[in-house]
């Protein structure tokens, strides 16, 4: 069910989106050569437990997990490229590193996604993390009353067949309030004028995610990380945004 929260919910939802936003900064900034995956993933519990907030992953188990997933944040490395589930592994240099992160603070929830490389970077990996954070800037600038969901999925898909990549459709954004993951769906790829009309109160967070050299992908043994069918890197940005009449308001934009 597709639900439009009031402007004093949407101003509920900021203290949600300020909180994922500052988890995503501090594990950011934490991540470094030698560091361990299982070190980032306590350092965002940690920060669950001061704020009083709750996780949105540790216990969420749907049809396509493997089990709960256990911990409170994605962190996919390299070829992993979604749902990554933070394990013993030390990070190195030229590490392509993805962090996803949802929290609830209030029974409100907001979702939100970052890439980096962890020491020395190559050429192809800042231009792919570049190009994904586009295609997000891209996806957001859409998100205004009198458009529709296929414009956001167009904005999208046309920054990543710009740079010639391809997209997966199997995972996109999707609707956030009371709970993680809600309607609408949102493609990374579509053709504009197309689905829903987009009206103030309206949330959800836009999420693209690209890969190097494919759009397909498997899962791994751990039963939940996603990883590219053919190695190659991945990289992935998400805000929760919320559609006013003043133009598209990103609740979990970060100072840094």
């Amino acid at each position: 069910m597709i639900e439009l929260r009031t402007p004093a919910e949407i101003e509920q939802m900021k203290a949600a989106g300020s909180f994922v936003a500052r988890v995503l900064e501090a594990t950011r900034d934490a991540a470094a050569v030698g560091v361990n995956l299982l070190d980032l993933d306590a350092l965002a519990h940690e920060m669950i437990r001061a704020e009083g907030a709750e996780s949105c992953y540790i216990d969420y188990h749907p049809s396509f997990g493997g089990s709960p997933f256990g911990k409170v944040i994605c962190a996919s490395v390299n070829d992993a490229v979604l749902h990554g589930l933070p394990r013993d592994y030390v990070l190195q240099d030229g590490d392509l590193l993805s962090l996803d992160f949802a929290a609830n603070v209030d029974s409100w929830v907001a979702d939100s996604a970052l890439s980096i490389v962890v020491g020395t970077a190559r050429d192809a990996d800042l231009k792919l993390i570049a190009t994904t954070e586009k295609a997000l800037a891209a996806g957001i600038a859409a998100a205004k009353v009198g458009n529709k969901i296929g414009d956001i999925s167009a904005a999208i898909g046309d920054v990543a067949h710009a740079a010639r990549l391809k997209v997966n459709l199997d995972f996109g954004g999707h609707g956030v309030g009371r709970i993680m993951h809600g309607d609408p769906h949102i493609p990374n790829d579509g053709r504009a004028g197309r689905g829903l009309a987009l009206r103030p109160g309206l949330v959800f967070a836009i999420e693209p995610w690209f890969m190097l050299g494919t759009d397909k992908i498997y899962t791994d043994a751990d039963g939940w990380t996603l990883r590219s069918k053919d190695g190659s890197r991945g990289a992935h940005f998400e805000h929760t945004v919320a559609i006013t009449e003043a133009g598209p308001l990103v609740l979990t934009a970060r100072s840094s």
